[in-house]
């Protein structure tokens, strides 16, 4: 796994008044300027390094599902300003934050955001659907938590982002499927307990799938997993060696540190 060099974004405005129950928080080092709502889903790390490990070059066309504040979207424009994303948001004040903070870091061209659940994706009937198969990365943050295997947020909008059903993983890894084109990849981070039945709906879909484990520390077990797999590829699975965050001291890893500030790319292939 390489890591290929951070480019710098366009300049966002300066920081302006922070509107009630939203927060603005630093990415990248405060290269990305974030509104997310005080309470509710905020996302975090995973985001970051979900979008660093997406493979995309210049001019190419990426989705994501569940796009939420754009935390995942705007790091990865951030490396590649000159792709173009389209994601998918159910909730509408995360929409609408999105669309806010793509134009607040001077992304707003290169960011379509529709308003809809994520399985409305697989309609054919739906004009205001992108076209299946006409993406050459697709990624996703889903879902965590079991509905009825954990205690749900008193905030209905965390709740939301963090409960899934029996079937919704799979349904999230049909989406991805569906959007991208022969030979393009798709991503997921997840929890490392909930490898199992990831490997199990992407194996039916996805070949040279790679799993790079994400350890707290060394000698832990992996608290999160990206897993990417290419539509149409009949290559063997394959267990990358992972990211270790932190040091002894609590500190991150220079490899954690050089993609939490720095935007470097996780390279998995």
């Amino acid at each position: 796994m390489s890591a290929t060099a951070y480019t710098a974004p366009p300049s966002p405005p300066p920081p302006g008044n922070v509107p009630a129950s939203l927060t603005e928080d630093g990415f990248l080092d405060g290269r990305l300027r974030i509104l997310q709502p005080e309470k509710g889903f905020r996302a975090g790390i995973d985001s970051v390094f979900l979008a660093a490990s997406i493979p995309c070059a210049a001019g190419e066309t990426v989705y994501e599902a569940g796009i939420g504040t754009g935390v995942a979207a705007l790091c990865l424009l951030a490396r590649n300003p000159s792709i173009h994303l389209t994601g998918i948001e159910v909730a509408s004040r995360y929409a609408m934050l999105c669309e806010e903070n793509a134009k607040r870091n001077g992304f707003a061209d290169h960011v379509r955001v529709i308003h809809s659940d994520v399985k409305e994706a697989l309609r054919k009937d739906l004009a205001s659907m992108p076209a299946h198969g006409s993406f050459s990365h697709a990624y996703a943050n889903p879902p965590y938590f079991e509905d009825g295997k954990s205690t749900a947020s008193p905030n209905l909008l965390k709740a939301q982002a963090h409960a899934f059903g029996p079937d919704d993983l799979e349904l999230w890894v049909k989406v991805l499927y569906t959007m991208i084109t022969l030979r393009g990849t798709a991503t997921i981070v997840h929890r490392a307990d909930s490898l199992g039945k990831l490997l199990q709906v992407m194996d039916e879909r996805f070949g040279d799938i790679r799993i790079a484990p994400l350890y707290a520390r060394e000698g832990t077990a992996a608290s999160r997993i990206i897993v990417q797999g290419v539509k149409g590829s009949k290559a063997p699975m394959q267990l990358l060696p992972g990211l270790v965050l932190h040091d002894q001291s609590s500190q991150f890893t220079p490899e954690a540190d050089a993609i939490l500030r720095d935007g470097m790319a996780w390279r998995l292939r």
